[in-house]
């Protein structure tokens, strides 16, 4: 629908509601004749006459009935949710995007640490793999794995990250250097770097030939990694948890840089609220801190 037809849309759903062009403009703080130019674009628009005009008002016609509930039924779901935002936004509330992975083994465990410090923000944390759309009823704030760029975003680096050969303390008493590691089961996920790069930067033929099982979560893979599955390539800023607890032992071989990078990400359209900018400065403050 053309959006130069939604003010009269929003005068014709007023005036059906009043059943009266006057009470429509008071409502609307437009004149009456301002409604009835209104109506008359949108009728001329749709070919079709919406209220039948007489000497003491006007009624609708069964189109215009038709349109009045839809329109009626419409505006009120989209009010709604701008109520929801406005009271959002009231209640200082934040909402960020997060890939499951980052938010069950870096942020939600220091989560604590930031409310201690702003006990009037209201968090919500939303997990998903998608690109989710940063729109006017989206999140505040995301962290995104990548190159930096997505459109219509501004991003803010945040922290790199190295990739490390991990495995429970059983599979990894069989491996005394790194050649060791391709005669291990190996658990991969769908990340952009993974064993290949790794084999590589190792000197060691990269197995063509052996047991492979696909994880596509990073979580779950760390998971089953300590469960003894097989050998992981994880990133170091999941793993830390893993390797403290002892759950998962370094393997020999090289710690690999990766090419991608975590960003905090908002919208290029609508400027960080306070409570965004206090949790953005948060985010940097923690990824400084020494991994171990």
């Amino acid at each position: 629908m053309r959006s130069a037809l939604l003010p009269a849309l929003a005068a014709f759903a007023s005036a059906a509601r009043h059943q009266n062009f006057a009470h429509a403009a008071e409502e609307l703080h437009l004149t009456a004749s301002a409604v009835s130019h209104h109506v008359r674009k949108l009728e001329l628009a749709l070919g079709v006459s919406l209220f039948q005009r007489h000497a003491r008002g006007v009624v609708l016609t069964p189109e215009g009935r038709l349109l009045a509930d839809a329109a009626g039924s419409a505006l009120g779901e989209i009010e709604s949710v701008l109520d929801g935002l406005r009271q959002h936004r009231r209640d200082n509330g934040l909402r960020i995007t997060i890939l499951p992975s980052l938010s069950a083994n870096w942020l939600t465990p220091r989560l604590r640490r930031f409310i201690d410090l702003h006990p009037t923000i209201r968090l919500s944390v939303d997990t998903d793999r998608s690109l989710v759309r940063f729109d006017e009823g989206g999140p505040d704030l995301g962290i995104r794995y990548g190159l930096g760029q997505w459109p219509g975003l501004t991003s803010r680096f945040l922290m790199d990250d190295t990739l490390q050969p991990l495995a429970s303390p059983e599979l990894a008493a069989k491996v005394a250097q790194a050649g060791d590691v391709a005669t291990l089961p190996l658990l991969t996920d769908i990340a952009p770097e993974g064993w290949r790069e790794w084999f590589k930067a190792a000197g060691v033929r990269y197995p063509r030939t052996g047991t492979m099982h696909t994880i596509s979560d990073s979580a779950d893979g760390l998971n089953a990694a300590a469960s003894g599955l097989g050998a992981v390539l994880a990133r170091t800023r999941l793993a830390h948890q893993h390797i403290a607890d002892g759950r998962l032992v370094r393997l020999p071989g090289p710690e690999l840089p990766t090419r991608y990078a975590y960003y905090v990400v908002h919208s290029a359209h609508r400027p960080p609220t306070p409570a965004a900018l206090s949790f953005i400065a948060w985010l940097e403050r923690e990824a400084l801190e020494p991994r171990n």
